[in-house]
């Protein structure tokens, strides 16, 4: 079948399932006005057309009908047919986009309490707020509502909390994910906050949020935003010109030195790119502004598996190993557990048999940084520290200098009892790990402050990613944004995909898997078994592709 054909069949299939589920095309009704000029219309909204109030509807349907209005046609009209459940008194007043909970509609229970009134007990999974940021929630929450009857007899809403109750299923249909970009504290990386908006004016969203907001509370202490607070966006729109944003600013950024012009052009670009748009421009009062985006380093991990096998320590392509030079070398001057590599591959984070943690270099002697009893897999971050920490004792988290000075890192997991395990992301300012706290798995993230010399200082403030499916087992990042997690249960192995700021995906893992390590993308992902088999995620299986490794390594990265 020709590509064109395939294009043209999928649209066709589209096609007929829209026009299934409608009872027909409208022949009448008000004409409503398109987009202006140059206007953002985001990606297509694939959403069905919830149903209308009805005569003689009661409260507790009218409540109904406009928690399910929530689901569609969303933003893109304003969610007009969820405004007809609403009195003219609070039609307009009422704030949609102040907050999204997601359900499970089939959990969904409403409760008439008096006359006029609706209690509606949903069984939320999440939360976005105002800002785009996500929160998991797992647990009951209480909606109230008041009616009272109109002039024409029906029932309509009076009092309504701000936001929507969108389906599970539904949300990433009006939602979409988005990362805003920031700054390491040394500006050589750009580090995603992963935000959800509506697809309309998704450009718009976006900037809105960067140039006018903050980063999210766990990770603004990590990273730092070029854009001073006193330059915001000079009009509330973001229009696209031949596919370029056009950011019209204050003022005040005439002011701003060049230097970090380029730095704001490089949040920008990355910040919609994601949303697929190509260029952007700064302008204040129709005057462009000069600004070439500052380079920064990819935090892309490319190449083979990097693996120990009884051959020694390389990357394995089929039967051939291809040592790193120095550090493979290095590697057979101990004993290793398990073992990270940094991003120019010059020095290696070590567990070693006997349970120490290692610093590994490629030129120089191997030197034990951490002897404590229990230590758990440790790591590496870009500049150039081990970070170790035993299992029961989260609070003693402590990162080696490369001279081998160490510094506790204080604020360290406050409401665990263990720490299971743990990865830096490849940029250095987030930390995940698995966590027992009062007796659950779960998984958390916290942003990494550094101060004078790139010294971590202390941690920000740790929020759970998420609820986990059995007991967490092993964790490392698989690219900017998710990680994956390694967990058992009596049914067997399990494996997790968490996106840090947004929902998780939990399918089953060959029997016996005890690693995971990320790869060129999260499609290929890489699992070791307890036997030396090596697995490589194909969509959502898993392919058998080499055996007798004993470690499979983690990478921070890729030498630039």
């Amino acid at each position: 079948m020709s590509r064109r054909r395939g294009i043209l069949s999928a649209m066709l299939v589209i096609g007929a399932l829209v026009l299934s589920a409608c009872a027909g095309l409208p022949m009448s009704g008000p004409v409503n006005p398109g987009l202006s000029a140059g206007e953002d219309a985001g990606s297509p909204e694939f959403l069905f057309r919830p149903d209308e109030p009805q005569p003689g509807a009661s409260p507790e349907q009218i409540v109904e009908g406009f928690i399910r209005a929530g689901s569609g046609p969303g933003p893109a009209a304003n969610w007009e047919v969820a405004r007809m459940f609403l009195a003219p008194s609070i039609r307009e007043t009422w704030n949609p986009e102040a907050s999204v909970t997601i359900d499970l509609p089939d959990d969904r229970e409403s409760i008439p309490t008096s006359e006029g009134a609706v209690e509606v007990a949903i069984a939320s999974v999440g939360s976005v707020d105002g800002t785009g940021a996500y929160q998991p929630d797992a647990g009951i929450t209480q909606l109230s509502f008041r009616l009272a009857q109109q002039d024409d007899g029906e029932w309509r809403i009076t009092e309504a909390p701000d936001g929507v109750v969108i389906d599970r299923d539904v949300f990433t249909n009006v939602f979409h994910r988005y990362s805003l970009s920031y700054f390491d504290p040394t500006y050589r990386f750009l580090v995603p906050d992963v935000r959800w908006f509506p697809t309309t004016n998704a450009a718009t969203r976006i900037t809105r949020a960067l140039v006018n907001g903050s980063p999210s509370a766990w990770l603004a202490d990590a990273v730092e935003d070029a854009f001073p607070e006193s330059v915001t966006l000079a009009r509330p729109s973001v229009p696209l010109e031949s596919g370029v944003a056009q950011v019209s600013l204050t003022p005040e950024a005439l002011a701003v030195e060049a230097t970090t012009l380029d730095r704001m052009q490089a949040q920008l670009e990355a910040s919609l790119a994601s949303a697929g748009v190509s260029a952007v421009q700064m302008s204040v009062a129709s005057t462009p502004l000069s600004a070439e985006a500052t380079t920064t380093q990819s935090t892309r991990v490319t190449g083979p598996p990097l693996v120990q096998t009884d051959a020694g320590f390389g990357f394995l392509a089929g039967d051939e190993l291809t040592p790193i030079p120095g550090l493979s070398d290095a590697m057979e001057l101990v004993d290793p557990l398990a073992i990270q590599v940094s991003a120019d591959r010059d020095v290696a984070a070590v567990r070693l048999v006997g349970g120490e943690v290692a610093r590994v270099p490629a030129e120089s002697p191997v030197a034990v940084v951490d002897s404590r009893s229990g230590l758990i897999n440790p790591g590496v971050d870009p500049f150039g520290f081990i970070w170790s920490v035993p299992r029961d004792q989260p609070s003693a988290l402590t990162a080696f200098s490369v001279s081998g000075q160490q510094s506790i890192v204080a604020d360290a997991w406050p409401a665990a009892s263990e720490v299971v395990a743990m990865a830096i992301s490849r940029d250095g300012t987030r930390i995940a790990a698995v966590l027992i706290t009062g007796g659950r798995s779960e998984v958390w993230v916290a942003g990494i402050v550094r101060g004078t010399e790139a010294v971590p200082v202390r941690l920000g403030e740790a929020v759970p990613l998420g609820p986990l499916t059995g007991s967490g087992t092993a964790l490392a990042w698989l690219d900017d944004t998710s990680v994956g997690v390694l967990s058992s249960e009596s049914g067997g192995p399990l494996f997790t995909e968490q996106l840090v700021g947004g929902p998780a995906t939990t399918i089953g893992a060959p029997q016996g898997a005890a690693s995971v390590a990320g790869a060129t993308s999260i499609s290929t992902v890489r699992l070791r078994t307890d036997d030396g088999a090596l697995y490589v995620k194909r969509g959502a299986n898993w392919q058998r592709t080499e055996s007798g490794i004993t470690i499979l390594a983690t990478q921070q990265g890729s030498p630039q």
